[in-house]
């Protein structure tokens, strides 16, 4: 859907230091599994590689590592970054990553501070920056999806553009687990990626930001 359906720019979001969009797509639903029909509609981020300021640490196309981290994310089981592709839009070539209904109001340290039960997403979410040597995790960063039942809370990581790098250079406001030891379930999933980082996310970046993501 994110590939393939029609996308119309509602406006710019504000606060963002590149241009961002957030953009409505749409797309036939006929023939859908719910057989519903009718017009599907789905509001989605969109972050045009021509909206991006210049760098001096990062080469120009943010929206690749965007990609790049969340199927990061997907190989390891996280689930903690919306779903993200690229694609042509009205400004060109970008990211489009799902809208997150999200409680704006709520941020990383309120999370922590505040859903003990969401902890164990949070060292998650630690431990998928490390790998990806992210230098922009800003408590705006978690967005906090409410459910029905506490139980049903979600976090998402969003703002994934400033990852990769091959010099190690982590920052970030997550430092409430810092040395404890990381669940094994989780070390076995990322134990593959010594040998060989799947080529759906090596081919978004240069071949010394890969063999930097092996060795971390």
């Amino acid at each position: 859907f994110l590939t393939h359906a029609e996308v119309e720019i509602e406006g710019r979001m504000p606060w963002s230091s590149n241009a961002t969009f957030l953009t409505t797509l749409r797309c036939d639903g006929a023939g859908s599994a719910d057989g519903a029909g009718g017009v599907v509609e789905q509001q989605a981020i969109y972050k045009p590689v021509r909206g991006e300021r210049p760098l001096w640490d990062f080469e120009p196309g943010l929206h690749r590592r965007e990609r790049a981290m969340f199927l990061l994310s997907e190989q390891l089981g996280l689930d903690l970054v919306p779903p993200t592709v690229i694609r042509d839009g009205p400004l060109g070539e970008g990211s489009f990553q799902w809208f997150v209904p999200a409680d704006h109001s709520e941020h990383y340290f309120t999370i922590y501070e505040q859903r003990p039960h969401l902890h164990d997403r949070l060292r998650e979410l630690a431990v998928l920056d490390v790998l990806a040597n992210n230098t922009d995790r800003k408590s705006g960063h978690c967005l906090l999806q409410p459910g029905d039942e506490p139980a049903d809370d979600r976090v998402w990581a969003i703002d994934n553009g400033l990852c990769f790098s091959a010099p190690y250079k982590v920052r970030t406001v997550i430092w409430e687990f810092a040395g404890e030891p990381i669940d094994d379930d989780l070390l076995d999933l990322i134990a593959p990626m010594v040998e060989r980082i799947p080529i759906e996310i090596a081919s978004l970046l240069d071949d010394d930001e890969v063999d930097a993501l092996r060795l971390r």
